[in-house]
């Protein structure tokens, strides 16, 4: 089954200057500062329930699997950290294959019309296509939360760096979560490096220029079991892998009046598989 949806792309700035978000929004006016310009567009997307089987991590740069989580609560950041992120580890180097898996940051987010989503406790679904590292910033995160054990012999093996996304609370009925098949994407042209500036650091980013070849889907009544892993890069950079999942949140149409809204966390980690010599020689181009 298939809907049409809005989507919204971005535009980057007529005059070729950076791209940039200001993550805080104003607390008075909620107004958010940024250069580029949404592009929202009508698109297609098709309910992938029942078929999941036809994409995966290294051909669609995505992949669903059911697994429950013993944490539930989701409500304390220190609890998260303390209970959600050792399970999610070895939940990741289990459907991987991974030979170590490192967790670096999450986000709780809650939809909430009306609450202005300006500091972390507030943070409400992302309703722009995006992915979540650049190329150089997951180099960054590479050298950054995996140094080699011995620097005499610095490590070879291929890394990725991806999102665990899962409901929470209830299933994802109310904004679900869209993402976009990367064998549909041109990596050259569609791709727009942006910065995120948050109060204390900056991290970039991909945001998408619309492109009308990308086919997008979503699994329909995703609940708290559900999850889906979302490459936001590879170290193999030849192109015979997907190199990242672009994903946004989107509105549905028909939602039954009364559905509660979306409650989900996203966890970003970073994924290495020793010996494995296939993007290896790449760790070197990139440095602290």
């Amino acid at each position: 089954m298939s809907a049409t949806v809005q989507l919204t792309y971005s535009i980057p700035p007529p005059d070729g200057s950076k791209t940039y978000t200001v993550v805080n929004r104003d607390s008075i006016t909620g107004e958010r500062t940024q250069s580029w310009k949404e592009d929202v567009r009508s698109v297609q997307i098709e309910d992938v329930r029942g078929k999941e089987n036809e994409y995966t991590l290294d051909t669609a740069g995505f992949q669903f699997f059911r697994h429950p989580t013993k944490h539930t609560r989701f409500l304390d950041d220190a609890e998260i950290k303390a209970e959600y992120y050792p399970e999610t580890a070895e939940l990741i180097k289990k459907l991987t294959g991974a030979t170590e898996v490192v967790l670096f940051e999450h986000t709780v987010r809650r939809r909430r019309p009306g609450l202005i989503d300006d500091g972390p406790q507030k943070r409400q679904p992302v309703l722009v296509i995006h992915a979540d590292q650049t190329t150089p910033d997951a180099f960054v995160r590479f050298h950054k939360h995996l140094p080699p054990k011995d620097p005499a012999h610095p490590r070879r093996g291929r890394f990725q760096t991806m999102n665990l996304w899962r409901p929470i609370s209830h299933p994802a009925i109310d904004s679900p979560l869209a993402i976009c098949d990367y064998r549909s994407v041109n990596a050259d042209e569609d791709l727009l490096p942006a910065t995120l500036i948050y109060a204390a650091r900056e991290g970039d980013i991909y945001y998408a220029k619309y492109n009308p070849k990308h086919r997008w889907v979503y699994k329909s009544d995703m609940d708290t079991a559900d999850l889906v892993l979302m490459k936001s890069f590879d170290s193999i950079l030849d192109g015979s892998v997907a190199g990242l999942a672009l994903h946004t949140g989107f509105e549905l149409p028909e939602v039954p009046e009364g559905t509660p809204m979306r409650e989900s966390i996203e966890i970003e980690a970073l994924v290495y598989y020793e010996g494995d010599q296939v993007g290896g020689q790449l760790l070197s181009t990139y440095t602290n």
